[in-house]
């Protein structure tokens, strides 16, 4: 029989594990307690809860608006609805993609991680691409530079921009 670990004098029957995160490292305690003391702390599942069925109810109300809220979006164009979408898996308009934006970001960072298509392009050679890259990031750098009046730097860009643009794509050079 294995005592609580805070009053030190009933049986413990509420088994809490606690998990810490200190700079990216993760350690877990365990706390035996009695009912008497696992009651004190409030925890989500264990003792009871200081939650009435009021307040869980009230929860659930609100909840239930926010859902209907989001599920009544609806395109003004095609009259698609966000649930629509959802079950159908396909947008029914160009305007749904402004309407359904949010849920659109949120499906793509669940599918692919990220808000953004960061992968290939098809039919592209990457040095074509990476050489596509390099342009737009000069000349950005080169109106910033034109902007801030540094014109030695705008002028180094600029070469470099040239030298970049006057190269043949590689399915020329064949």
């Amino acid at each position: 029989m294995r005592l609580c670990e805070q009053c030190n004098k009933n049986e413990a029957s509420v088994h809490v594990t606690e998990i810490e995160s200190h700079d990216g490292v993760q350690d877990a305690q365990e706390k035996h307690l009695c009912e008497v003391c696992a009651q004190g702390l409030d925890l989500p599942h264990g003792g009871s809860s200081k939650k009435t069925m009021a307040d869980i109810w009230k929860l659930l109300q609100v909840s239930a608006k926010q859902m209907k809220r989001v599920a009544s979006i609806t395109c003004p164009q095609c009259g698609m609805t966000l649930e629509e979408f959802r079950r159908r898996g396909r947008l029914g308009c160009p305007k749904d993609y402004e309407v359904f934006a949010e849920a659109i970001g949120e499906l793509l960072e669940r599918v692919q991680g990220a808000r953004e298509h960061i992968g290939r392009v098809p039919g592209v050679d990457d040095e074509v691409v990476v050489r596509l890259q390099r342009m737009a990031e000069l000349k950005r750098d080169l109106d910033t530079a034109v902007g801030e009046e540094a014109y030695e730097e705008a002028a180094r860009l600029r070469d470099e921009l040239f030298s970049l643009e006057s190269q043949p794509d590689p399915e020329e050079a064949e």
